[in-house]
């Protein structure tokens, strides 16, 4: 059974000078888990929350795509924190130094001077995360969005990176994440028909009971410690889940625009 309130961070990067906004500083990431812990959250890993919460409130931090910095700053934060962590991989990417994580958002540091950080990290460093509590989970093999490609395409991402992680860390793959967040109905009944046992998603409005949607507050570089307090808060989830948040998001996104 889930917890009452559960919260899942989404994270991504962790850098002090990388200025992309999925790359959150370190001290943030300390301020912002420790925030949790000292409101009386329970961390766990991202499998916990939805099978095994260890408390009524819980809390996982995940990191989607696996890059090296995940390793280099987020685990020495976490790991001073008590807090394990949950990282889910493009299987095709890791132990590659050839070829770095592609996508629009990320495409425009290829070739500066943050060029390294956008590769992943390797089975022998995702090992040492494991032997740490944190759990590995997957994240397709070649990170497409899942919703534009075709059912054989479909059923080889999921399976296919199952199987890598699983080969090369000897434990079940029991949890992936939707590369972008991108799903709809069928991909959610492909990932559960590869054998997974929850999926993380990152829906606009939260939806409980669906471990195959199951959703993640996105957490960004440029959050403040209020904006973040906001996400996190029980108020603000518990809008997310109401037939009212769709409209409450529109006006959020109006008034963002007639600020900046």
């Amino acid at each position: 059974m889930a917890a009452d309130d559960g919260v899942v961070l989404c994270y991504h990067a962790v850098s002090p000078t990388w200025p992309i906004g999925l790359a959150v500083r370190p001290e943030s990431l300390e301020e912002q888990v420790t925030l949790l812990l000292r409101r009386g959250y329970e961390p766990a890993t991202f499998w916990e929350i939805v099978h095994r919460p260890p408390a009524r409130k819980s809390f996982a931090v995940t990191f989607d795509d696996g890059w090296v910095s995940v390793l280099e700053h987020g685990f020495p934060v976490l790991e001073r924190l008590g807090v394990p962590g949950t990282v889910f991989v493009a299987s095709s990417l890791v132990d590659t130094h050839e070829q770095p994580l592609r996508g629009a958002v990320i495409d425009p540091w290829a070739d500066g001077p943050h060029r390294d950080e956008l590769y992943c990290l390797s089975w022998p460093e995702l090992r040492r995360l494991q032997e740490s509590g944190w759990e590995i989970g997957a994240h397709t093999m070649t990170h497409p969005l899942l919703t534009q490609v075709d059912d054989e395409t479909l059923e080889r991402e999921l399976t296919g990176s199952k199987a890598r992680c699983e080969e090369m860390l000897g434990v079940p793959c029991r949890t992936m994440a939707y590369p972008t967040g991108d799903f709809d109905d069928r991909v959610e009944r492909a990932t559960e028909a590869a054998g997974y046992e929850a999926a993380a998603a990152l829906p606009k409005r939260f939806v409980t009971g669906r471990p195959f949607a199951w959703p993640r507050v996105s957490v960004q570089r440029d959050d403040s410690a209020l904006v973040y307090r906001l996400k996190v808060s029980p108020a603000v989830r518990a809008l997310r889940r109401s037939s009212v948040w769709p409209r409450v998001d529109q006006a959020r996104l109006r008034l963002k625009l007639l600020t900046e």
